[in-house]
């Protein structure tokens, strides 16, 4: 069995700013940074010890995992956020209630089936090929939304709301299957 950690970036300018952010990068703000160390405070504190790490294409999500470990690490387009086209950089306030569906793809952008057939073929073939025991990927929040709903038949755990800046979403895998075990939201009350 390997364990799979499937971690959101640190909050960006355009987190901050609400913009849609999908392809499209910003740098991680001070507090994004300083969510990233207390992320690496967890696999400090808890003794685990990475054999392999992976991070989607976009700085945001690089930088976070360089801020996590030092260790090397392989950039992969495959885990990127979902496009959304002529949204990209666009308020918040420009999205539909959610679930999105089809919705961007009349901008341009990906729909939800086909991005996330992307993302869960992605991690599963990483998480195949990888001869490590215990893999990180950092990657993006709706990524990990939609990785989470390929699988939600293989679990019981559920989050509502939004997945946060910095979540880990912690996956046993074997024999092709991928089960969440836990998910690990960060107290990020005491940054200052």
């Amino acid at each position: 069995m390997k364990t799979i950690y499937l971690m959101r970036h640190g909050e960006t300018l355009f987190n901050q700013q609400k913009k849609i952010q999908g392809w499209c990068d910003s740098p991680l703000t001070e507090l994004g940074k300083k969510q990233a160390l207390i992320a690496r405070d967890y696999f400090v504190r808890n003794k685990i010890e990475l054999d392999s790490a992976y991070a989607s294409t976009s700085e945001r999500a690089c930088d976070t995992l360089e801020l996590v470990t030092d260790m090397p690490y392989k950039r992969v387009k495959g885990l990127k956020e979902w496009y959304f086209g002529d949204l990209e950089a666009e308020h918040e306030y420009l999205n539909p209630p959610l679930p999105y569906g089809d919705f961007f793809t009349k901008f341009g952008g990906e729909g939800e089936k086909d991005f996330r057939a992307r993302v869960a073929q992605t991690v599963l073939e990483l998480a195949r090929e990888d001869q490590g025991k215990t893999i990180l990927m950092v990657s993006h929040g709706a990524s990990c939304r939609q990785f989470m709903r390929e699988w939600e038949h293989k679990t019981k755990i559920d989050l509502q709301g939004r997945i946060a800046n910095c979540c880990i979403l912690k996956f046993a895998f074997e024999e092709d299957q991928f089960e969440l075990l836990e998910i690990i939201n960060h107290d990020f009350s005491l940054i200052v």
